[in-house]
């Protein structure tokens, strides 16, 4: 696949509500992001994470400000940025090769060059040795790979992720995190992800901005500024991890938590939910 030049992003004075008479979403969110950067969302449930990457998305319209990819309006979904959700949303009856070259198919293009472009992105997800298996027939974790393979094949610019790691088990999500950010920098696409756990987006991002309040603001835009690849037992991350852990306390006016980790984890999961 041929690298990509990413997107500039660029959301100012954005402000969502449902209805007229809903309570207001997000007021006055600002963001900015430059092509091939990595952008993690994080924030206790409810404070519009994921409303905001569906506005960007294209798949929900603002109440007022802007919202802009390399200085155009996002009015509707594009071709250039590929949505992953927590479900693969798969077709279980077809092959992981079915899967991957649906795009390819509904665009029309020839079998040929999609038979080529489908071999190169599961070699991509690492996905080879199962390329004619049924997807219903495989882990969480390979379905998720799937769908990361669908989305890839039709080069985007840009990767919107919402959780999609969530359900998945620790081992599995970690191997995850770590490939999609080395394919999104091997391919220099944008990541924009949104996510209730710290430590994947200290693995993940190169800024954390950290969502909090009622209605929900960027309160802290975090840079994580850390060599790739990354690993969860080097000081350096752990250093890092804590930084961000801090500030999101802080951001959500609630005790630091304390050295143990076992209760950090706790504490973290009670501010955040699923």
């Amino acid at each position: 696949m041929e690298n990509r030049s990413g997107v500039q992003i660029s959301i100012k004075d954005l402000t969502h509500r449902y209805t007229a008479r809903s309570p207001i979403t997000f007021d006055k969110v600002n963001v900015s992001a430059d092509p091939g950067e990595a952008l993690v969302i994080i924030g206790r449930s409810g404070c519009g994470k994921s409303t905001l990457l569906h506005i960007l998305a294209g798949l929900l319209d603002k109440t007022s400000g802007t919202v802009q990819i390399d200085g155009k309006d996002v009015t509707a979904p594009s071709s250039r940025w590929i949505m992953m959700f927590q479900a693969p949303h798969l077709f279980p009856w077809m092959t992981v090769e079915q899967n991957v070259g649906t795009g390819l198919r509904f665009a029309r293009w020839p079998e040929d060059k999609i038979k080529n472009r489908v071999n190169e992105v599961i070699g991509l997800v690492h996905l080879e040795e199962f390329a004619r298996n049924n997807t219903q027939d495989l882990s969480g974790g390979q379905q998720q790979r799937v769908a990361l393979a669908r989305s890839l094949v039709m080069e985007p610019d840009m990767l919107l992720l919402d959780e999609p790691f969530s359900a998945l088990d620790a081992f599995t999500r970690a191997t995850l995190q770590k490939d999609v950010r080395a394919i999104s920098k091997q391919l220099g696409v944008n990541l924009v992800m949104v996510t209730h756990d710290i430590d994947e987006a200290v693995i993940m991002a190169d800024r954390a901005l950290v969502m909090a309040g009622s209605p929900g603001k960027i309160v802290h835009d975090f840079k994580v500024d850390l060599d790739d690849p990354r690993e969860r037992q080097d000081p350096t991350v752990q250093e890092m991890r804590a930084r961000l852990m801090q500030i999101f306390h802080e951001a959500a006016g609630t005790p630091a938590a304390s050295d143990d980790e076992d209760s950090d984890a706790a504490t973290e999961a009670e501010l955040v939910g699923n």
